[in-house]
């Protein structure tokens, strides 16, 4: 047997596929959207999936507005945040949130399913949302994907 034909294939930034996707995230629940999406970006959809290494696909986000949650978390969840002055803490609800800034809500919850470091950072900048169902990566051509056929 040809010990060639056992060589593991490792991506780098050269060898990488990468590629932009167009998702419409009318009416998913915000959880399950994040785990999709960050699966995608981190690039464990493609069969060539290096873990150390950014291979995954760029993302643009259309309809971020209209995301949905389940329950009661619209009202009850809050999302808090620091100003970093004495006193500074700062309580926000999905619900005021997707009035003010509707794509800090996937924005947060895709960066928290990414991994920490360098890496991650990285990779969070792959992701593109926007709150209507126009956007500004035409030129880039992204391909629309149906996220019911990603499990």
């Amino acid at each position: 047997m040809d010990a060639l034909s056992y060589k593991t294939k490792f991506v780098n930034k050269a060898t990488a596929d990468k590629e932009w996707l167009l998702v419409d995230a009318e009416n998913e629940v915000v959880g399950r959207l994040a785990s999709k999406i960050a699966m995608l970006i981190r690039g464990k959809h493609t069969t060539d999936f290096t873990p150390h290494t950014d291979s995954g696909a760029s993302v643009v986000i259309i309809n971020a507005e209209k995301v949905r949650f389940t329950g009661k978390k619209l009202t009850d969840k809050e999302y808090i945040r620091y100003t970093g002055h004495p006193g500074g803490q700062r309580f926000a609800t999905p619900k005021e949130l997707l009035a003010k800034k509707p794509g800090e809500i996937l924005a947060h919850a895709i960066h928290g399913m990414l991994p920490k470091g360098r890496l991650g950072r990285q990779l969070n900048k792959h992701i593109h949302i926007f709150a209507g169902a126009e956007h500004a990566h035409v030129a880039q051509q992204p391909k629309k994907i149906d996220l019911s056929k990603i499990k």
